[in-house]
This record gives structure tokens, C-alpha cells and sequence, in this order.
């Protein structure tokens, strides 16, 4: 059974940075294509990063230059960085993984990841960023 847990979420002043890890189990994982989405309160989940089973990268274009992803295979762990923190970067941060890879499920133009395309969430960790 496919499981992923996230953690690192937490509060900070704006400009400050946080490392989210998602920790997953009962599959492959290297053969997943692996996300990270956030919900704000009142507004759409929405994809934010992606990695892929070669490990090329991808990003909204709202966190590009700011968060980085990356995952350890070995350890089955997904990680987000994130750094430059704003205030409209405070949301629930879910893990996400689908049996495909990246390309088939992320539009490239305009870029985009669909909620719908993944089949396995974690519960989600707070990031909050005071102004």
C-alpha cells in the first residue's frame, strides 16, 4: 500500500526558508513521477514542483528560483527547499505521486499540474510566512 507522510512544515517571517520532506513507502519509488501541491484557504490546490523518475525537474512559475526539489532514492524521500518565503506562499504542502512519468501528467504551456493526474496524497503539512 502506498503511503507518503510529509513533515517540516512550520512558521517564519517572510524571507525566511523551510525544508519539507515527504517520506513514502509501499512502492517503487523511483518509478513514480513525485509532486508537491498546496491549498491556501478558500483557493484551488495548486502544483507547485515536480520531479521525475530521471530526476529532471520542473516548476510553477511562482517558486521558480526560490524552491528546489529534490528526492533520495535511497531513502524514498521527497524533498521540497524553500527559500525567498513570502506570505502568499502559505498553504497546506501535500506530497504526491503517480505511476508515470512527468511529462505525461505536467502541461508544459502554460505549465500546470492537474490534481486529478495523481493517485497518492500525503495529509499535508502548514507552511505559514508572516509578513
Amino acid at each position: 500500500q502506498v503511503q507518503l507522510l510529509e513533515s517540516g512544515g512550520g512558521s517564519v517571517q517572510a524571507g525566511g526558508s523551510l525544508r519539507l520532506s515527504c517520506a513514502a513507502s509501499g512502492y517503487t519509488y523511483s518509478s513514480y513521477c513525485m509532486g508537491w501541491f498546496r491549498q491556501a484557504p478558500g483557493k484551488e490546490r495548486e502544483g507547485v514542483a515536480t520531479i521525475d523518475t530521471d530526476s529532471s525537474t520542473s516548476y510553477a512559475d511562482s517558486v521558480k528560483g526560490r524552491f528546489t526539489i529534490s528526492k533520495d532514492n535511497a531513502k524514498n524521500t521527497l524533498y521540497l527547499q524553500m527559500n525567498s518565503l513570502k506570505p502568499e506562499d502559505t498553504a497546506m504542502y501535500y506530497c504526491a505521486a503517480v505511476l508515470a512519468v512527468c511529462t505525461v501528467v505536467v502541461r508544459r504551456v502554460p505549465w500546470r499540474m492537474d490534481h486529478r493526474d495523481f493517485a497518492y496524497w500525503g495529509q499535508g503539512t502548514q507552511v505559514t510566512v508572516s509578513s
